[in-house]
């Protein structure tokens, strides 16, 4: 979290580029529209500002990184540089000096172009995307820092590309939390959207379970062994200190936060049951849900908070139900198999994912809150667990194992373009996407 307080401080120096403005309030992909296609962009090598000096990889380092970034959003069509006609050696970065007809040419709909400087400690670099049919700037940033923040500064121009072109903000400036089983103990990484800068967490040497962000970023809750009994630790992502806030004898597993994040679902079986629970974290007070002989486990609230979707067996077998947000008003959702358990609630609230049994294997599916039925979005021959919602609601993560390997994969919300975002042989699972965090 360190390094993502000193990307605020970078952003904090850039200078937006002429032409910017105009592109204020536009939304040129209509990512949810049924006739979507991937929109065809060419990404051109960066120029030095200063040609006097040697800059090695770096013109294509730009250019490689920014085309991988957007490639993982499956939004556009990357154009290979092979094709391009424009003299690269004699064009500018400028609108002034593009021969947009040479783009046109070959497909291209959006073009970005870049130029950087390199003194010493200090890193310049000028990102632009222009319209390439209407031959002008759409966005333009130029942003400063140290060398070793170049691929934060990617990191950021893609994401404003994702902003004004969709109008919604892009993913890569969140992370996802999981645990990365070896042997006998568990562990919490985090993990950037784009696969980079994964980071061990938690370092206890034993089991370590459900890593659930809260709404602002800062805190992860989640469960640990580290002193025996399964217990509800809190973790500030900042400072690192970690705070044991629930530690009934038996069982104790976080669900989701309240958006203020002053609640906190749980799952505990202090009662000698495991039932659903409502905390207030201030007080530590306790509003018991759910009362039934059955198992009730993975508690998750509607965004509106006004609902509850869980797992129980009172029907024989795990299904996902639906409760008011005081516990009353229990509904089934699930009909279809007999086995469907790990819910997650959409951010827009007309969704739930979940993981449920085929042939033997685990696969992912959505429904609609409301019921109906159900569509599979994994087909794969390995078992796909625990899906977690971005927060803008376009895509899902879940955990994969499969012949004595695990990954963590990624999918549209459509079913399409499965990415991993990391693979070993440690088992991996329980994914979290996190919020915004800069």
């Amino acid at each position: 979290m360190k390094k993502l307080k000193c990307l605020a401080v970078l952003t904090l120096v850039y200078l937006v580029l002429s032409g910017a403005d105009r592109a204020s309030g536009k939304v040129y992909i209509d990512i949810y529209s049924p006739s979507f296609h991937k929109f065809p962009i060419a990404v051109t090598d960066f120029k030095p500002l200063r040609p006097d000096r040697t800059n090695g990889d770096l013109p294509a380092w730009f250019s490689d990184t920014l085309a991988r970034s957007l490639a993982l959003t499956g939004y556009f069509h990357l154009l290979d540089k092979r094709a391009f006609l424009e003299d690269q050696a004699q064009a500018g970065i400028t609108a002034e000096g593009t021969r947009f007809a040479d783009w046109v040419t070959i497909g291209a709909e959006y073009l970005v172009k870049g130029g950087f400087q390199e003194d010493g400690r200090e890193l310049i670099a000028e990102f632009r995307l222009f319209d390439v049919v209407k031959g002008e700037l759409v966005v333009g940033k130029r942003y400063s820092g140290r060398p070793e923040d170049k691929n934060r500064m990617v990191m950021q121009f893609a994401g404003e590309i994702i902003q004004v072109l969709t109008g919604e903000a892009g993913l890569f400036d969140t992370r996802i939390a999981f645990i990365k089983k070896s042997g006998a103990s568990s562990e919490i990484y985090t993990i950037d959207f784009d696969g980079s800068d994964l980071r061990k967490v938690t370092d206890y040497g034993t089991l370590t379970l459900s890593p659930r962000w809260s709404p602002d970023g800062r805190h992860l809750a989640f469960t640990s062994y580290k002193d025996g009994n399964p217990d509800v630790y809190l973790r500030d992502m900042e400072s690192g200190a970690t705070q044991k806030i629930v530690y009934y004898p038996g069982l104790n597993l976080p669900g989701s936060w309240s958006r203020d994040g002053k609640r906190l679902l749980l799952t505990l079986s202090r009662d000698g049951n495991q039932e659903i629970y409502d905390m207030t974290l201030g007080n530590s007070l306790l509003q018991r849900l759910t009362r039934d002989f059955s198992i009730d486990v993975s508690p998750v609230r509607s965004p509106d908070e006004r609902r509850i979707a869980f797992v129980s067996n009172r029907s024989g077998s795990p299904q996902i139900y639906i409760m008011d947000a005081d516990g009353g008003n229990v509904r089934r959702l699930t009909y279809e198999g007999n086995y469907n358990t790990s819910p997650a609630w959409s951010p827009g609230g007309k969704k739930i994912a979940y993981e449920g049994s085929v042939n033997g294997r685990y696969q992912i599916f959505i429904i609609d809150a409301e019921g109906g039925s159900p569509q599979q979005l994994s087909f794969n021959v390995w078992n796909n667990e625990s899906p977690a919602w971005s927060p803008d609601g376009r895509y899902l993560v879940y955990s994969a194992h499969g012949n004595g390997r695990s990954r963590i994969e990624i999918i549209n919300a459509n079913g399409q373009n499965v990415r991993v975002l990391h693979e070993g042989s440690d088992s991996s699972k329980g994914p979290f996407w996190s919020p915004h965090l800069r």
